[in-house]
């Protein structure tokens, strides 16, 4: 009994031997990303956090001010206000308007027609078009003197006018403060060709039978999009609505080379506003805190659009 119970007790330490060194092989192998992990992710994070609850001006020490950051910016900085509306302003025309958009014009392109891979490559094409460069050309495009836009409302001014007696007014795009986001909004609109390509592949996995039995049952046009084509294509709504918002909360970009915030903070969104503080007015501390309101809102939109995911994404094979 000595004897098995010595047996038993040398082959239990050879399994734990074995399996600590299989995990100190595994450890090894991955630390160059656990290193990468705590120096550029969770190290950044925590003294961002620090510098969040103190006064920071890079050229000076921090002086530990607890979270009178937070307050003066919730409380006191009108500003962060106006970014903050901007954004959500930005976030509901071009991401949730933008995805009835992309969903539409994914259903077009998922129709059988002629030439139907050259249309697609069309629409997809501003999607991977760098963002410098397309802000650039609307730049152009929107100009109040010369653009395009311009002269087509003009045109269609000058028929107006013989018509029916009045003229369509030219609107400045980025130099009104009405019409400044709307334009921003109308940009994003035209870069929805990665959402396009994503509910094409929804739909095309959408399948046949579905409809056919809808069809068999009575089901017009209109009752197939409701009760086959949107329930089936929930999971990518979700996905596209969630990486779009997290996206839209951090536009930047454009606003850096289109308007610079203006015209009177009428584009100033949180990103910017954001760089600003920490990059042309040295506020370090500040712009900690407003980052750190940013992750909280971002990851608080996010949840709250899981926790009501239940209600309306379908899973294949789920019973309800």
């Amino acid at each position: 009994m000595a004897a098995q119970s010595t047996t038993t007790h040398a082959a239990v330490l050879g399994v734990r031997r074995t399996t600590w060194r299989r995990l100190l092989l595994a450890l090894f192998f991955i630390s160059p990303w656990i290193a990468h992990f705590l120096m550029l992710n969770i190290y950044p994070m925590a003294a961002s956090f620090y510098y969040s609850l103190t006064t920071y001006s890079v050229l000076k020490e921090p002086v530990f001010i607890g979270v009178q950051n937070y307050t003066d910016l919730i409380v006191e900085d009108p500003r962060f206000k106006t970014a903050l509306y901007n954004t959500v302003y930005y976030t509901v025309g071009a991401v949730f308007v933008g995805t009835v958009a992309a969903i539409a014009m994914a259903i077009l392109l998922n129709m059988r027609v002629k030439g139907l891979s050259v249309y697609r490559t069309i629409f997809y094409l501003p999607s991977v078009t760098p963002a410098v460069a397309a802000s650039i050309v609307w730049l152009w495009f929107l100009n109040p003197q010369y653009g395009v836009l311009t002269t087509i409302i003009r045109a269609a001014g000058e028929i107006t006018n013989l018509l029916f007696g009045f003229r369509i007014p030219v609107i400045g795009w980025l130099s009104d403060p009405v019409w400044a986001k709307p334009a921003l909004i109308l940009m994003a609109w035209w870069g929805v060709g990665g959402q396009i390509v994503i509910y094409l592949a929804g739909l095309q996995g959408v399948p046949q039978e579905l409809y056919e039995a809808a069809q068999i049952d009575g089901a017009n046009g209109w009752q197939q999009f409701r009760h086959v084509t949107l329930p089936m294509l929930s999971p990518v709504i979700l996905f596209n609505v969630i990486t779009g918002m997290i996206g839209s909360f951090q536009y930047f970009t454009q606003i850096y080379i289109l308007t610079g915030g203006g015209p009177a903070d009428a584009t100033l969104m949180y990103a910017y506003y954001l760089y600003q503080t920490a990059f042309e007015f040295f506020k370090m501390g500040y712009a900690s805190a407003m980052a750190w309101i940013l992750f909280l809102i971002v990851l608080a939109c996010t949840l709250l659009i899981f926790r009501t995911s239940a209600r309306w994404v379908y899973y294949g094979g789920e019973s309800r």
